[in-house]
């Protein structure tokens, strides 16, 4: 019997025959609208069965039709990338905005409430703080380091008569480092589930994965992602990612037809690409931060460096780092003394790394949160997760480690 393999190595032909597109070992691009059905009685079986007019027939397979509902490199690259988070099927969308809006608007409905983490990336904060309410689903964060009893009191207190239909988080946060209680927030949405009303748990799992966390093993239901970011890899994409059931990314792969925000074949074939580097990528990004964390925290001009291995080991955060993540990953952030002018000085200085948002790709990359990608975070939050003016997040590449040091140190000495 053939041994399973691993990710990695699947990642090089899983889902694709090279024998039905004449030879090519690499997967072509599918650069097409519409699909051409053998018979009139196909196309007929396709549409009721995407339509949900009959059930799909045992051993029967869907014809392809129209790109905004599937296509060849969409299906490839989703079937890949489910393989990382041991789910059961995957969702790509144009970007992680898409991913993230789509998944929220199916999960909740109107007149319900959004348990959630913070801080959060700042899309994601702007759609639950400022869209959301239009439509009258409202948002209480919790933190998961409370006790169970102390977040369902504070619930009932604040929302007695909203039904909870969410818990959203968001772990290692962005772009405090922070992280959060998977477990502990399964444990939530099981307390105010009924047969009538699950409550599912989702995750933005962009900064640990899919390499060094699958969060579906710790009781997440849905697995979020900016693809842009390490599964892309290389700054050259945009796209978006959702994993889980198959129950749950087929409401999702649904709702997305209706919204047309699935990724296109270009996109899919790049990320296809970038799968197969993904581990070693990754792994080389995690290898350069740690040398660098280790440098910062012990530099006179650092007040705190927000790095998972730097967690206090006699806290319960450290143990819930050491059961979720097999990795600290390639993201840093850092409390540099002084405030914006210092913090400002130091990101103008910097020549290896990039003074630019996104993070994940090869080159590294710096920024200055407060008031670039979460300028739209309200003071209230941003004090009560400790995100001030002098913090700025690095997203470390892969290039020579002593470089980026040198780099970096040659920086700080600039303030």
């Amino acid at each position: 019997m053939n041994k399973k393999h691993r990710p990695e190595s699947e990642m090089m032909g899983s889902s694709y025959d090279p024998h039905l597109s004449e030879g090519s070992a690499k997967v072509p691009i599918f650069q097409t609208s519409t699909f051409v059905f053998k018979n009139a009685e196909e196309g007929k079986a396709h549409f009721h069965i995407a339509y949900g007019l009959r059930e799909k027939n045992i051993g029967e397979s869907i014809s392809l039709a129209y790109s905004r509902i599937n296509n060849p490199n969409l299906e490839i690259a989703e079937d890949r990338l489910k393989l990382w988070d041991n789910a059961d099927a995957c969702a790509l969308f144009q970007s992680g905005m898409a991913a993230i809006t789509t998944t929220i608007l199916e999960l909740t409905k109107p007149n319900t409430l959004i348990l959630h983490s913070s801080p959060l990336y700042g899309g994601t904060d702007h759609f639950i703080e400022h869209v959301l309410p239009k439509y009258n689903i409202k948002s209480m964060y919790f933190d998961s380091f409370d006790s169970l009893e102390k977040i369902i009191q504070e619930k009932e207190e604040k929302f007695p008569n909203l039904e909870v239909s969410l818990v959203y988080i968001e772990s290692p946060a962005n772009p405090t480092n922070s992280i959060v209680d998977i477990k502990k927030s399964k444990d939530l949405a099981n307390h105010f589930s009924s047969d009538k009303n699950k409550v599912y748990v989702a995750i933005d799992n962009t900064f640990m994965g899919p390499v060094f966390s699958q969060p579906i093993d710790h009781g997440a239901d849905v697995v979020l992602y900016s693809a842009t970011k390490y599964i892309g890899g290389h700054s050259d994409l945009v796209a978006g990612a959702a994993s889980g059931s198959s129950e749950i990314i087929n409401r999702l792969k649904g709702m997305r037809v209706f919204m047309g925000n699935m990724a296109t074949p270009f996109t899919c074939w790049l990320i296809t690409r970038s799968l197969e580097t993904l581990k070693i990528r990754m792994e080389k990004s995690a290898e350069n931060a740690k040398k660098i964390a280790e440098m910062l925290n012990s530099h006179s001009k650092i007040e705190k460096v927000h790095y998972l291995s730097l967690i206090d080991k006699n806290t319960e955060q450290y143990k819930i780092y050491k059961k979720q993540y097999s990795s600290s990953g390639g993201m840093i952030s850092i409390d540099i003394k002084g405030g914006e002018k210092e913090a400002f000085k130091f990101l103008d200085n910097l020549k290896l790394v990039k003074l630019a948002v996104s993070l994940g790709g090869t080159e590294s990359l710096a920024c200055h949160p407060f008031s670039m990608t979460h300028a739209d975070v309200s003071i209230e939050t941003k004090n009560k997760i400790g995100m001030g003016e002098s913090l700025v997040r690095l997203s470390i590449g892969i290039e020579d480690p002593d470089d980026l040091i040198n780099d970096i140190k040659n920086s700080l000495d600039k303030i």
